[in-house]
């Protein structure tokens, strides 16, 4: 009787490996054309990221100066590097901390927590690094992709859920949350729950988000301190 012949477990390997190496080729040829990464290189800033915060900013106003700024997630320090710059904490004026379970190199005007946003005493230690609450919070967190869109979404509206918690329990009546996510149908029900903390919500495509990437802004507004959880 024949017998079929099982798959030779190298040939798989090199399947995967030359799938690896075409993805990664991709990815090389995206950021080599594109205009934004070269930009972050010549302004200083640690990611091409910083300029999709600096289009939210320019148009709804979110980084006064003098205001106290919360960056979830912070490395590599892009988003921080405007909050910084926007609110003059490195001129003395406002406070920025930034918070990431990964180490960051110091950006001058902030202040670097290694810290797990999710701890007891998370909300407690950067309201004492605030000396207050915040005026915004900020949240350019995504989890490792598994290459599963339907399984990365759901891990993504878990982040931003407890992104908004946090949110919530640091930031002062009328301040503002901006968190990245995926589309996927499920965010309704999320963005549903922010707006009963907050009084506008929108969702927002910046122009410098890749055309073919499925993430969007959620900025929210008027946070409404009494339907906090």
């Amino acid at each position: 009787m024949a017998t079929r012949d099982k798959p030779d477990p190298r040939l798989r390997q090199n399947v995967a490996a030359k799938g690896r190496t075409a993805s990664s080729a991709r990815w090389l040829t995206r950021q080599a054309n594109d205009p934004y990464v070269d930009a972050a290189k010549r302004q200083g800033y640690r990611s091409r990221a910083a300029f999709k915060l600096i289009d939210m900013d320019s148009k709804y106003r979110l980084l006064r100066v003098g205001a106290r700024v919360v960056d979830l997630g912070a490395a590599p320090g892009g988003w921080t590097q405007v909050a910084v710059a926007r609110v003059g904490a490195d001129r003395g004026q406002g406070k920025v901390v930034a918070a990431d379970l990964l180490e960051i190199a110091p950006i001058p005007g902030a202040t670097i927590l290694k810290l797990d946003f999710l701890a007891d005493d998370a909300v407690a230690v950067v309201k004492a690094a605030l000396a207050g609450p915040a005026d915004v919070v900020l949240s350019d967190m995504a989890p490792s992709s598994t290459g599963h869109r339907e399984v990365d979404h759901l891990r993504i509206l878990n982040l931003v859920e407890a992104a908004l918690g946090f949110a919530c329990e640091v930031l002062r009546p009328g301040g503002a949350f901006v968190a990245k996510l995926l589309q996927g149908g499920g965010e309704q029900a999320l963005l549903k729950e922010i707006g009963r903390n907050f009084a506008t919500v929108r969702r927002v495509k910046p122009p410098s988000s890749r055309s073919e990437s499925s993430e969007f802004y959620v900025v929210a507004t008027g946070f409404k301190a009494a339907a906090a959880p």
